[in-house]
């Protein structure tokens, strides 16, 4: 069975269980007690739950868990769905669709709250674009006013199944999904997601 937990916690968790138990060594007991709160905490932060992913493949699954904080239009006839992720929430970030990834890139920029607008254009950010039979469709993990760390474990020329782990944000964050015309929204403003296990969209019915 996988370990409930992201790979990528584990130089944190690690430090700071030793930390846990140089205190308890040392009877600071007051000590001890708050570096096991922060032990747990950090440990919590990095869970990986199993999701399950939905059978329809006319369906499109959330790229991540938080609150859908803007729907907005494009003007090549798409639509932007912006997820908030909190501390509180999972980081580890998911494939909305399966396809081939077609392109990668990293930007550098500042470290905004996440949950204002212009933290889509004006953060750092990874961008992943994977190509489907209905078109492109592009994920973006972008840094918050605490997560200053981007994980993406995707290339160029690599297949990605859908609701497939992809990535990960440390520590409160935003992933923006940019979809196609052929998608259509199926969550609202103020909704809250999980990544994986909840449909954000619906590829349309072509007639």
């Amino acid at each position: 069975m996988r370990f409930p937990i992201a790979s990528e916690g584990w130089p944190f968790i690690l430090p700071a269980f030793a930390l846990v138990v140089l205190c308890a060594v040392l009877h600071w007991r007051e000590a001890a007690g708050v570096a096991l709160v922060l032990a747990l905490f950090v440990t919590w932060f990095f869970r990986d739950p199993v999701r399950a992913i939905p059978a329809d493949p006319e369906t499109l699954v959330s790229p991540a868990d938080g609150r859908v904080i803007e729907i907005l239009p494009q003007a090549d006839g798409g639509t932007q769905i912006s997820i908030f992720l909190s501390i509180f929430n999972v980081h580890v970030n998911r494939s909305p669709v399966a396809g081939a990834v077609v392109d990668v890139t990293r930007r550098p920029g500042k470290f905004l709250a996440a949950w204002k607008h212009e933290a889509s254009s004006e953060n750092a950010q990874a961008s992943v674009t994977v190509r489907t039979p209905r078109g492109d469709v592009r994920f973006v993990q972008i840094t918050g006013l605490i997560a200053r760390r981007i994980v993406c474990y995707l290339a160029p020329g690599a297949l990605v199944a859908r609701g497939e782990r992809y990535g990960l944000i440390r520590f409160g964050s935003r992933v923006d999904l940019f979809l196609p015309p052929a998608a259509e929204p199926a969550v609202r403003v103020g909704d809250r997601v999980h990544g994986g296990s909840d449909v954000i969209a619906r590829w349309r019915i072509v007639p």
